[in-house]
């Protein structure tokens, strides 16, 4: 009980984060999904970022000092069904939150692959229809103390969590969204549009077939680039013949923010990389970080139209 009761109080279990004090940002009403729609809101969706313990504290620092925003309790858990130990904590931001994990033993197959987990408000309906609409099961689901969790993956091996809450969490909306970055081929992007429309009652905002390869490091090409957006928030397909210069490809979120240069420096400020530097890329000035610890994201900003 001790150990329940320790995991409650730092609102983290599971691979999810649990119900934690909300940050002080804009508040909006939640949208009572449509049938069929498993998603709660963008502002419970965390990427899953994973580094070495001994750089957890200066990336969670570099992160909320480049997006701002709080964090909550720290503590060190098992948060798989098998037996393992990791620092872990939520990074809660106006432009979107990351679940940090520092494993202190091996990671437990087939964690540390996802890129994604996502709030839903029933779990066995939501597995069921991933399933049914070309989702495989990396792992049963399996209880924790405040819910359930699950691992799956899409076509062109899109690894996402989903995970439920006992007592439903209540976090602040976002300021801006937060985009999913998927790098697909052709070969596995349209079973995957299909399927993540389909599972996520998702909506295609655009589908550009020559849109500017220099968004893949990729310059006098032309690549395809979809833009979906669903109750789980934004998702950006990137289909290119995968010959992609790094970083590109490694950046699994897209963060929007409304000053990009004035964000560039305080990442800089922070200890943050700039691994492509601010460039044009179509609708928005964009550029690729890397934090301590190695995580990599795009961070934009959105011309005037």
């Amino acid at each position: 009980m001790a150990t329940i009761k320790a995991l409650i109080a730092a609102g983290l279990i599971g691979l999810a984060a649990g119900p934690v004090a909300a940050p002080a940002f804009a508040k909006a009403a939640q949208a009572v999904p449509a049938a069929g729609d498993y998603s709660v809101g963008p502002q419970y969706d965390t990427t899953h970022v994973y580094v070495d313990a001994a750089d957890f504290d200066k990336f969670v620092a570099s992160f909320v000092a480049t997006f701002g925003g709080t964090t909550s309790k720290q503590g060190v858990f098992q948060v798989t069904p098998t037996t393992s130990q990791t620092m872990s904590q939520l990074a809660l931001t106006p432009v979107g939150t990351v679940s940090v994990f520092g494993f202190k033993t091996p990671i437990p197959y087939p964690f540390g692959a996802e890129r994604t987990g996502y709030l839903v408000t029933d779990m066995d309906a939501a597995v069921a229809s991933a399933v049914k609409n070309g989702a495989t099961r990396l792992i049963t689901t399996f209880p924790d103390p405040i819910g359930r969790d699950v691992v799956v993956q899409w076509p062109g091996g899109v690894n996402m969590q989903l995970y439920w809450h006992t007592t439903k969490p209540n976090y602040t909306p976002l300021t801006t969204v937060p985009e999913n970055r998927v790098y697909l081929t052709a070969d596995a992007a349209d079973a995957f549009i299909r399927h993540w429309v389909a599972f996520s009652h998702g909506r295609i905002v655009s589908d550009d077939k020559a849109a500017p390869g220099v968004e893949v490091g990729q310059p006098g090409k032309s690549i395809r680039r979809v833009r979906i957006t669903s109750g789980y928030g934004k998702l950006t397909v990137l289909v290119s013949d995968g010959q992609l210069p790094w970083p590109y490809g490694r950046d699994m979120t897209g963060y929007e923010v409304a000053d990009l240069a004035a964000t560039l420096d305080k990442a800089r400020a922070a200890g943050v990389e700039a691994l492509v530097p601010a460039y044009d890329a179509g609708d928005r000035k964009a550029a690729i970080l890397r934090f301590p610890g190695g995580y990599i994201a795009e961070v934009h900003q959105a011309t005037a139209k």
